[in-house]
């Protein structure tokens, strides 16, 4: 199965139960500032890291759930970016819909442009790594926001949402495989 295909199946997993939690909760997620979104990305992504470690889980949800879950926090990320100053706002079901595919879009063109120049290297990736950077990108936002935004020399806030998007879709597609343990 080609990875686009496999993009697609594994995001739209994603956009399901977003948009179905989106008909439960509203828009309630309008009030995360940006390292509240990174913080839940933290938590999902060091309980997987903690399960690994362990070996063992004590609470039901797998570590399948956990990386749809990063995977809309990402999203989540990149939608505040763009809307600007987190606040109480309702918006409607069409427009949240509007909003997370374009968010989508634009991470699977990076997808692709990566998947191009490093030959789909993160198919012979370990479960593991893929948390560890997932990990990596959340401590870059923090540092990142702890520096009001300014970087030297590195990228921003977006792409590193962009990435940990990028990187749990990968890990659902290894799963979705049995290259994983889910």
């Amino acid at each position: 199965m080609s990875t686009l295909v496999q993009f697609g199946e594994a995001i739209g997993v994603c956009r399901d139960l977003f948009l179905r939690k989106t008909a439960d909760y509203g828009t309630s997620w309008r009030v995360l500032r940006t390292v509240s979104v990174a913080d839940q990305i933290f938590i999902k992504a060091q309980r997987i890291r903690t399960i690994q470690e362990r070996g063992e889980r004590r609470v039901a949800d797998p570590i399948t759930a956990e990386f749809i879950g990063i995977a809309n926090y990402a999203i989540i990320g990149l939608m505040q970016l763009e809307l600007g100053s987190p606040r109480v706002e309702e918006l409607g079901l069409d427009a949240v819909q509007v909003l997370w595919d374009k968010q989508v879009q634009a991470a699977l063109s990076l997808m692709r442009d990566k998947n191009h120049d490093y030959g789909e290297a993160w198919r012979d990736m370990s479960q593991e790594s893929l948390a560890d950077l997932i990990l990596v990108k959340v401590l870059r936002i923090r540092q990142i926001l702890a520096n009001d935004g300014r970087t030297l020399a590195s990228e921003g806030v977006e792409a590193n949402f962009t990435d940990i998007l990028n990187y749990a879709v990968f890990a659902l597609i290894l799963i979705g495989e049995g290259r994983h343990p889910s």
